[in-house]
């Protein structure tokens, strides 16, 4: 089991799902990964869920805001990276072209956060911990194994993050596919994969993947609980993927890995 209670500065730690109706989000998201899940109330009035597998922490769920709503924006996944010091690396990212769509803030005890966005917009969150780590299960089965981001500008990626994080990016072409890996303080910590014309209107955006033990049995369910498919099952050197969207429209990959790390 691939349990974890602390990560280090850089390293991808959370997920969570900002939907337009949680309780659809989690009878899809417990059916289909056969997750539980634990509500907690917030200072703000308002509640968030904790998803759990084997009753460790795996991701997280928020109401997606009226404002949002009102706009007809689909729901959204979130990448969150550990940071050492959040204000510090929130104002280095706006040094570096980047935007802050939400100020660093308390969540309560839990620790300090703040949504940026890079050069393209891609958005993503930073996490300053406090009594919550991150997941307390990753890299197996219907828990977050990878972190992606989606790129129209590859050189411009490439200057921010290793700026902002210290990451390291290099290539890591396979099958034919031009790509870059993401590696953090030594350990393989996501990717990068520009984007190319197949892809149509689809912007720039870090998308998560959750590791399932059967990719196309979790595929067979998606349609029947709601969900709608993306991009059918495929083998690539890692394993098998899919990429899919839940009833909010909320985008997603799974993938069954060869060799889970």
């Amino acid at each position: 089991m691939a349990t974890l209670n602390r990560y280090d500065h850089g390293q991808f730690s959370w997920v969570d799902l900002m939907a337009p109706d949680t309780q659809v989000a989690k009878d899809f998201y417990t059916s289909l990964f056969g997750w539980t899940y634990v509500d907690f109330p917030t200072d703000q009035g308002g509640v968030y869920t904790q998803f759990k597998s084997r009753d460790l922490a795996v991701a997280g769920l928020g109401q997606l805001p009226d404002e949002m709503k009102a706009t007809g924006i689909p729901g959204f996944w979130t990448s969150y990276v550990t940071v050492d010091d959040a204000d510090a690396v929130a104002a280095t990212a706006t040094e570096l072209g980047g935007t802050i769509t939400m100020p660093v803030m308390d969540v309560m005890t839990a620790g300090r956060m703040a949504f940026l966005t890079d050069l393209e917009g891609a958005h993503f969150a930073i996490w300053q911990p406090g009594e919550h780590a991150g997941a307390g299960l990753v890299n197996e089965p219907v828990s977050f194994a990878w972190n992606e981001l989606l790129t129209k500008d590859l050189d411009a990626a490439k200057a921010f993050y290793p700026a902002l994080f210290g990451w390291e990016i290099t290539a890591d072409n396979n099958d034919g596919i031009e790509y870059y890996a993401i590696n953090n303080a030594g350990r393989l910590n996501g990717g990068i994969l520009p984007w190319s014309s197949q892809m149509g209107e689809v912007p720039p955006n870090w998308g998560v993947y959750f590791s399932v033990a059967d990719c196309d049995g979790i595929v067979a369910r998606i349609d029947a609980l709601g969900g709608r498919l993306i991009v059918p099952p495929r083998e690539i050197e890692p394993g098998k993927f899919a990429v899919a969207a839940d009833p909010s429209g909320a985008v997603f990959s799974v993938m069954h890995l060869h060799n889970p790390d």
